[in-house]
């Protein structure tokens, strides 16, 4: 089979593929509210599947949902200044109700550090309230510049978990635990590599003393910081005046951490896996995982469709039968370009063998095959097909990791030639990164912990160096 007409091939401009997925695979539509999307029914159905997954994870942990309001009063957004000074130029201001101009204009929750410690102020008392282990599955506002399907919009679908935490120890403690969490759900559901580590001063959250950093590589070599978690130390509970009596009877001030991912792990499951055929989506986290299409509605085919059906179901494995009047073509087409990871064909012909047909998505390999063995073949496949995505993406963002970038001019000739992450040796200075940002149009990733040993000085200044770091372009 061909590539999909109406998919331009990524190598020739990945961002018009990209965009031809989305459509082509009806995860979207484009809003009349300018910057917004509407997430179709297969793409919501992409994120339910991240949220059954992690919400799971979240509880097993001890953790509870809560609601918090939409609107912040710009007093309560104003208590914390670094915070407020971060999210400034993207905040959506709220000015009347109905007719009436308000006493105090509102904006449309950005994040909800400052809602959760407004909250917090008021049932935090002693210690043995602490910890508290909040998440909330919500939407969020910020007015981007430029927008992009699930990448960047000016309202994300998102969760957000905000703690509280007696010591320094346990908060900290939390930050990591969480951060382990995201690591673990990319690589083991969304089959992504990814490279973790702390971000730069500069680049941390607002108002947080520490940020780590979800870093994944999209196939063009992209950065998309996929998920983030951040230790704020005392700052907001000082700031807001949050204290608790511990065990010696004394007034002291909550530890407090943050975390969360969005809709844009779903821009990134397009950008590593997908190919010029469609939507490529890893067994573990695809809403469906078989597509069933009949070849002819005869009586045997008919027959063998529930046979599956109900094999299917009792081993939990979720599917999808296309009954329609489309030709056989057309229906093989669809499945495609939807991503599903296993596409079963029955035919007569094949019936009359004793046998059908399997068709992986993501090698787009055929593999005919007897009938009482394909619900044992279509398990081994699902593992098989997970491991292969992650293997693959594996493969390829190591083949755009550059590890030993010794000079500047180095550096540039990457920035310039050759898409991928940089590991460079770095003195700390905001201003060698804003050197590399300005002159090379590169970003700090983050500061791999596994990697932060120097071997040199830093590149741009040629003073002692006191970590490595990756620099790379981003979404």
């Amino acid at each position: 089979m061909k590539d999909n007409k109406n998919i331009t091939s990524r190598d020739v401009d990945f961002a018009k593929w990209y965009n031809d997925i989305i459509r082509e695979a009806d995860l979207i539509d484009y809003s009349s509210v300018k910057g917004s999307m509407i997430i179709r029914p297969y793409g919501y159905a992409i994120w339910e599947s991240m949220v059954n997954v992690l919400d799971k994870k979240f509880k097993e942990t001890g953790h509870v949902n809560v609601q918090m309001p939409m609107f912040i009063p710009e007093s309560l957004l104003n208590v914390e200044k670094s915070h407020v000074e971060g999210f400034a130029p993207e905040v959506a201001w709220v000015t009347h109700g109905g007719d009436n101009k308000l006493d105090e204009r509102m904006c449309v929750r950005p994040t909800s550090e400052v809602l959760f410690c407004d909250h917090y102020k008021k049932i935090i008392k002693s210690y043995r309230d602490l910890p508290l282990l909040y998440n909330q599955w919500c939407t969020i506002v910020r007015w981007e510049k430029e927008t992009r399907p699930f990448l960047r919009s000016r309202e994300i679908l998102w969760q957000e978990g905000h703690t509280m935490h007696a010591t320094e120890l346990e908060a900290r403690e939390e930050t990591l635990r969480m951060f382990k969490i995201y690591e673990n759900f990319q690589k083991n559901y969304l089959a992504i590599p990814v490279i973790v580590g702390k971000k730069s001063e500069k680049e941390k959250f607002a108002g947080a003393e520490e940020t780590y950093t979800i870093e994944a590589m999209m196939y063009n070599g992209v950065a998309l910081q996929n998920g983030t978690s951040h230790y704020f130390g005392q700052k907001f509970t000082k700031a807001f005046d949050i204290k608790f009596l511990n065990k010696e009877n004394k007034w002291e001030y909550p530890y407090q951490t943050s975390w969360g991912v969005s809709t844009r792990m779903i821009g990134g499951l397009i950008m590593v896996h997908s190919d010029d055929y469609g939507l490529v989506l890893p067994p573990n986290i695809a809403p469906i995982k078989v597509s069933i299409v009949p070849i002819k509605n005869t009586e045997e085919v008919l027959d063998a469709i529930k046979y599956f059906e109900m094999n299917l179901k009792e081993q939990d494995i979720t599917f999808v039968t296309d009954m329609s009047d489309k030709s056989p073509g057309f229906k093989f087409a669809e499945s495609e370009v939807k991503g599903y990871p296993i596409r079963l064909e029955i035919g007569p012909r094949d019936l009359f063998n004793n046998q059908v047909t399997l068709v992986r998505r993501d090698t787009r390999e055929k593999i005919i095959l007897e009938k009482s063995d394909t619900i044992n073949k279509i398990k081994e496949l699902l593992i098989e097909i997970q491991h292969n995505l992650y293997n693959k993406a594996l493969e390829r963002r190591n083949s755009m990791l550059y590890n030993n970038v010794k000079t500047y001019e180095e550096l540039k000739d990457i920035a310039k030639n050759k898409p991928g992450f940089a590991l460079i040796n770095w003195c700390g200075s905001t201003e060698c990164e804003d050197k590399i940002k300005n002159e090379l149009g590169l970003k700090s990733r983050c500061m791999p912990e596994e990697l932060t040993d120097t071997d040199g000085n830093c590149i741009v200044c040629g003073k002692e160096a006191v970590t490595k770091i990756y620099f790379g372009k981003q979404y």
